[in-house]
């Protein structure tokens, strides 16, 4: 059977609205969703059934005005930039203030890299339990004007008992670097207790100061892993991880949601604001404002790949 044919099979209407397509994948109580039509964003996973993630205005609210939820592919930049411009790897880039392909975060910065909608992912393969993507970043002549470096994304989701894993690989086409700056954002929202009694637990890392409009000052302060009740905290930090992999995780008496930071997302982002109710545990393959401050910054050489990898663990809780 051919690749797109295997592909149509595992497609299904999509309960979000906007894009009608899914690619549905499923292995044991897990069930995973993504849309190909909506930036490859995994809009829904399901343990039993019950949904794990935070929806919020789902795939339409996300096309329209990009509004994240599910667990979004942010690029070529994750959370924000210090400005309308960045010179990175050569090139000089003024961001066009109107571009639909870009919204403003509550200080006027530009935050969360390109808008999903109209990006073409091409999907390539997909069955029961596995998917790869492809996006052809140069063929969008919109998209290589805010982000100058031909490359191809590649993205494979896959299945295995209670575990799914994504990984992304960026294939440098051009003649130039592709600096990676991208990450993921996964909203979780663990349906079986109240935010107060979520548990949380964090790696032991570095928490990299933020200014008041989230932007890295500099500082950065060493932090022992912790283990808590969720309880009135609110978080929107910044932190370096110090090995790989990495785990952070939360739980509701009924199950143990763990985001495992597996390979190539030495950085990370906590958001669990007071509003919507949802926990976040970002894999960032460099910190915030990276395009224009360089620190943390990697690149792909030309005809080169580089791969990031991260995995969502669901384990069921016993008494």
């Amino acid at each position: 059977m051919a690749p797109e044919d295997d592909a149509d099979m595992a497609m299904a209407p999509d309960a979000n609205g906007g894009d009608p397509r899914t690619v549905t994948l499923a292995a044991g109580d897990l069930e995973a969703r993504f849309a190909p039509g909506a930036g490859m964003v995994g809009c829904s996973l399901r343990d039993c059934g019950e949904e794990l993630l935070g929806l919020r205005g789902g795939v339409e609210e996300y096309l329209a005005r990009g509004k994240t939820f599910g667990i979004p592919l942010l690029h070529p930049w994750a959370n924000r930039l210090g400005a309308w411009d960045y010179e990175v790897a050569g090139k000089a880039v003024e961001l066009d203030r109107d571009s639909k392909l870009l919204r403003p975060d509550e200080h006027g910065l530009p935050i969360h890299g390109v808008l999903p909608a109209g990006a073409p992912w091409r999907v390539v393969q997909a069955a029961d339990h596995a998917l790869w993507a492809e996006l052809d970043w140069a063929a969008d002549p919109a998209r290589l004007a805010l982000f100058p470096f031909p490359h191809v994304v590649e993205l494979r989701a896959a299945l295995d008992g209670g575990t799914l894993q994504i990984e992304t690989t960026i294939v440098a086409t051009g003649d130039v670097p592709v600096p990676l700056a991208f990450a993921f954002h996964p909203y979780l929202a663990p349906p079986g207790a109240e935010r107060e009694r979520w548990e949380v637990e964090l790696p032991a890392m570095a928490h990299l100061a933020l200014d008041e409009r989230g932007l890295p000052t500099g500082a950065r302060e060493l932090q022992p892993a912790e283990r808590f009740a969720l309880g009135d905290r609110h978080y929107d930090d910044a932190f370096a991880l110090s090995a790989l992999p990495a785990e952070f995780a939360v739980s509701d008496g009924a199950r143990r949601i763990a985001v495992v930071f597996e390979s190539g997302y030495p950085f990370a982002q906590v958001f669990a604001p007071p509003d919507p109710v949802v926990i976040c545990f970002e894999p960032m393959t460099a910190p915030v404002d990276a395009l224009r401050t360089h620190h943390g910054l990697r690149y792909v050489d030309p005809g080169d790949r580089a791969s990031a990898a991260f995995t969502v663990r669901v384990t069921r809780q016993v008494g």
